[in-house]
This record gives structure tokens, sequence and C-alpha cells, in this order.
């Protein structure tokens, strides 16, 4: 079939677009029991990611999920508990690439009515941070072409071996090469005929299905799109630390939201805010106010209310409780940054950093997580840019902010069924008094202000993020 040109019946009424999701493997080599598809990244499952993609993309009519035997079960969860409207069935995937795809092209054309076409997006659950404008541009190709690949320039040298030794054979042109990503997108009529073609061959074999297209359908063009190098496949472990941290870059990047936003989402909601009285907390409990929130202010110097103390937070929460009978939102800014090393420090600043810094979150996560699951409401946790690597005079402060992010992401894949949303904001230096009673005075063009700290940290709360750390840094924000 040859390809449809611009201007034809397909421009005026476009087939039917579905994203086929393939998520057949197990994930041997990340070493982990549950297939890797399954494995959580920035608070979600990372097929959850990638069906989260393709639902929220204006050009995907549908979503079909090949999922790996045995395992249908938790990708049926996660449908359940989101808004993933756009699945229409969750299969199972078969014993390779090519006979899970060609599992999911019946199960496709099951669905259309004798004699019509529609267009299939075939993509890699376990490449979760695919763009909209990848996803569009495979689209925007199959207006033209019945096939289209999509690939990103090769920064390496790429060499062909021979021999058992192994020798090189040859050095293709790296200007000519190119590295395969996901989606590869079809006419579905072109692809299940390549299929059936290969079904003939007992030599055939492929790892992905434009290379069926090339082999068995010669004389069908295959255009390529640009991919991206953040559209990474979870192969190996350390793929999962670099997925984790382009999220959290991604979050970052995410546009900000204006005052009206921020009013509908906040206005009659009720918060919570410890360590209220100055800084951080303060900016925030006061810009909430400004939005309509019902705020309840706790703070040693304020209300009497120690974090340290689990009794202390179990009745802050009541008290927020009594006011609306809900609570919506809870921050945490409270901490202590005790200075010295580590041999210097007393027994007593050990204990009061430590339950401070980390006990404190644990407590106030325990006390107000029903509360929050019962709203699908939001908690906001601080760190510091010191959790990625202790710091020689910040032995106690370091550890409890890797401990505060641990801690985040652990309970993000704890609520994440029902709704609740829990994230990390990471700040630059931040003109506070906590920092200024341990540094003394800086010049203020190097420090971040309290209150553009605060705006960023309303927007994160009141997004969909959940189990991520959030970076504020001055050149990226706008108070």
């Amino acid at each position: 079939m040859s390809a449809v040109p611009l201007g034809s019946s397909e421009s005026a009424a476009p087939l039917k677009r579905v994203a086929v999701i393939l998520a057949g493997g197990t994930g041997t080599r990340v070493g982990l029991a549950l297939p890797k598809q399954l494995i959580t990244v920035a608070g979600k499952p990372i097929i959850e990611h990638t069906i989260a993609t393709f639902q929220a993309s204006p050009v995907v009519d549908e979503i079909i999920v090949m999922m790996a035997p045995g395992h249908l079960d938790a990708v049926r969860s996660i449908v359940r508990s989101g808004s993933y409207g756009k699945v229409s069935a969750i299969h199972e995937g078969a014993g390779t690439r090519s006979d899970t795809t060609r599992a999911a092209l019946d199960a496709v054309a099951g669905t259309l009515p004798d004699g019509e076409d529609c267009h299939v997006l075939l993509h890699d659950a376990v490449r979760p941070l695919v763009s909209h404008s990848i996803i569009e541009a495979n689209v925007e190709a199959l207006r033209t072409y019945d096939a289209v690949d999509t690939a990103i320039p090769s920064a390496d040298t790429v060499i062909r071996v021979a021999g058992e030794a192994p020798v090189i054979a040859e050095v293709p042109p790296r200007a000519d090469l190119r590295r395969g990503q996901t989606p590869q997108s079809f006419r579905l009529s072109v692809l299940r005929r390549a299929y059936e073609i290969a079904a003939s061959d007992p030599e055939f074999t492929a790892t992905d299905d434009c290379t069926v297209v090339l082999r068995y359908l010669p004389d069908v063009p295959i255009a390529v799109v640009n991919g991206a190098e953040r559209n990474l496949k979870v192969t190996e472990p350390i793929d999962i630390h670099i997925a984790d941290k382009l999220f959290q870059l991604a979050s970052t990047d995410t546009s900000p939201i204006d005052d009206a936003g921020l009013r509908a989402a906040l206005e009659g909601r009720t918060m919570a805010v410890f360590g209220a009285s100055y800084g951080i907390g303060e900016a925030i409990a006061a810009q909430a106010e400004g939005f309509g929130a019902h705020v309840h202010r706790f703070s040693r110097s304020g209300s009497g209310t120690h974090v340290e103390s689990r009794a202390e937070v179990a009745a802050a929460r009541d008290v927020a409780l009594e006011t609306t009978g809900r609570i919506d939102f809870v921050v945490n800014a409270a901490g202590v940054l005790p200075r010295g090393e580590l041999h210097e420090l007393s027994e007593e600043a050990v204990f009061h950093a430590t339950e401070v810094n980390y006990l404190a979150p644990v407590w106030i996560a325990q006390a107000f997580g029903e509360a929050l699951l019962a709203s699908r409401g939001s908690m906001l946790l601080f760190t510091s840019s010191s959790y990625t690597r202790g710091r020689a005079g910040y032995a106690l402060y370091s550890s409890a902010k890797a401990g505060v992010v641990n801690l985040t992401q652990a309970v993000a894949a704890e609520w994440a069924e029902r709704g609740a949303r829990i994230n990390c904001v990471n700040p630059e230096r931040t003109a506070t008094p906590m920092r200024s009673a341990a540094f003394g005075e800086e010049p203020p063009e190097s420090l971040l202000e309290a209150d553009v700290v605060a705006r960023r940290s309303l927007e994160v709360m009141v997004s969909d993020l959940t189990g991520q750390v959030v970076d504020v840094r001055r050149n990226q924000l706008v108070p």
C-alpha cells in the first residue's frame, strides 16, 4: 500500500488513532522481582506515566495496553484509580516483542467494522518520558506516510564487528545513523500485511516493527521523525535513577500557575502549615490566605506546637479538622540547621536535629494521612541541595534531608492509589531567619526571596505531581 498523499480523503476524515502500550516484558535486567514497567518512578509506576501521557494527548483517540502475563490486575488497578478513560482494553502480551505486537494488531482490528482501517502508535511502556510533541509528530507524518519511526542522531561512533575476537569490520558514517525509539506508527492494514508475510518466513526475527515493514514491504517508505534524548527506555538499573531525575527536572520546568488558577484551587480549602511563624512557612500561609484558603498556622513561637512531638502534631490535626471537617493541604516548613563537625555535637543537639528535621515529617504524614486521603489532598515537605551529597559541617542536616526525600517517594507510592499527593521542594539558598542565624548576613542578590519559594510551593501543592523533588532556582522563576 502506498503512502496517503496530503489533500486526500485522509486529510478530510482522519483515521482513528489507537495508541498501543507494549508492556509485555518482565524486566529481568533491572534485577527486580516485578516487571520494570511497574517500578515506581517519581511517585507512580512507570507504565502509569506512559498511559497518562497518551491519555492527555489530544491526537490519540484510544489506548490498548499489552501487559506481561500475570500482571494485568496491576494495570487494571492503575486504570481504575486514575482518569484514563481512553484505555479500552488490557490484554496479555506474548512471548516476544513481535508476538505481542501481532496480538495487539489483532485486538485493534477486532474492534473495527469490516473494511475500516485506523492508525496505530506502538510505544514501549518503559519509555515514560515521551513528549506530546513526539506523539504529534508521528500523527502528522501519518498524514503522508503509512509507516513512521521515531529516532535520534547517534552522538557515539557506531562500529560493526565480526569474528570471535571480535574485530572491527566496518565503521558506518555517523551522519547516516540514528538510534531508534518509539512510538513507531503505522496504518493498521500495512503493518498487519507485513506480519502476514513475515509469518511465512522461517527465518523471521525482528526487534521492532519498522524492521518488519522494511523487510517484507520494501516498497512502503518509512518516515523518520525526531525523538529526544529524554525519551529513554528503562532497561538497566541505572535507567531507573536517570528517569527519576529527568522527571524531577520536568517538574521544575512545568508552567507556573496564574493567580486565577491558584485561587480556584485554594479558595475555601483547609491548609495546615507547620513552621508558619517566619520564613518560607509564613510566606506560604500568607499567600494561601490571600487566595482564599482557611489556613491553620502551627509553630513553636506562635501556637506553642512542637513538631517533634507526635502528640502535639496530632492535636494540631484535630484543631484543623474542627473548622471545616476536612484538610486539603499540609505543609511542613519547620527545621533547624545545626552546624559543626559531627564529633563536636552534643547528644542533645543530635536528638533535637533528628527529631525536628526527620521525625517531624514522619509524625505529620502519619497524623494527617487519613485526612489527606479522604480529600485527595496534598502534602509538601522541604529538602535541601545537601540531600544529594553529605557535606562536612552539616552531617545531621544533610542526612535528614536525604531521609525526607526518601520518605516523600515512599509515601507517594503508598498514597497514589487513593489519590493523595506528596512532594518535596528543594529551594536554592533562601533568605530566611534560620539561614541568617546560621550564616550571618549574605549578599541579597545571592539568595531567593521566601515569597518566591512560597509561590512555587503553592503551585506544586495544587498540581498533579506526586513523589517528586522540585528544584526552585533563581534563574528559573519570577516572583
